[in-house]
């Protein structure tokens, strides 16, 4: 589904990926993790069109999308949730909700679409006339996962979704990814947890200073001593 080949991005003359290569399949979990500043979010700004590849290249369905806009990649099917949930928080819920359906224009799917998120967080219904800004932590991130869902998108960048969230919380998004994957949707996961990432992914890579450092299934990373050193700490997975 999504091949990034040799991608490298820059801000102004300070390159913050050196030629990253990754694949994810359609059906997979792939998540990516790293330390601070190894590039992840980067990497999923430049798939889904909001930064320009300075070289390299992307492809998505078996097209080229590398210099796609973001608006053009979401009509395409990629939705994006960021770090820090970017909700309008003056906006409320509903109308948050229904700004993840702007491109779209099959208005009854739309409508199913909407009772699908209400019934996978009914959290958000009964918020429903509330503004954004007035959710707690948890709710706000409820509320951008939705909205992306509104976009129907066939493949779902997620980037540190359990950033700043209490354990439960955390638990009940990792049931959430992995019923969505189990659904139909592929996902691509950027996460600071890196044990709970690990246990979703199909299959992971490791990033570090804008470099792929290692790649395998979620379970050979979990298992890999290097990695439980630099992530996961001494604690048996």
């Amino acid at each position: 589904m999504l091949k990034v080949d040799k991608l490298r991005v820059a801000y102004g003359r300070v390159e913050a990926l050196h030629g990253i290569s990754i694949t994810v399949a359609t059906g997979e979990i792939v998540t990516i993790i790293g330390a601070n500043g190894a590039g992840k979010s980067t990497l999923l700004r430049a798939i889904c069109g909001v930064l320009a590849p300075a070289a390299g290249s992307i492809t998505f369905d078996g097209a080229d999308v590398t210099a796609l806009t973001s608006p053009t990649m979401i009509r395409r099917g990629v939705a994006m949730v960021p770090e820090g949930r970017h909700i309008f928080p003056e906006l409320t819920v509903l109308e948050n909700l229904e700004l993840g359906a702007y491109y779209r224009r099959d208005t009854e799917a739309v409508r199913y679409d909407l009772e699908r998120v209400l019934t996978m967080f009914p959290i958000l219904r009964e918020r429903l006339r509330s503004q954004g800004g007035l959710l707690s932590g948890g709710q706000q991130q409820m509320l951008a996962l939705g909205r992306s869902l509104m976009s129907r998108p066939r493949l779902l960048l997620l980037d540190e979704p359990s950033l700043g969230l209490a354990p439960t919380i955390v638990q009940q998004l990792g049931r959430i990814i992995r019923e969505l994957n189990v659904a139909g949707t592929t996902i691509l996961l950027v996460e600071q947890n890196a044990r709970m990432a690990l246990r979703l992914a199909h299959r992971a890579y490791v990033m570090g200073s804008g470099l792929v450092v290692r790649t395998g299934t979620g379970r050979e990373l979990l298992d890999d001593p290097a990695v439980r050193d630099m992530y996961l700490g001494e604690i048996p997975v």
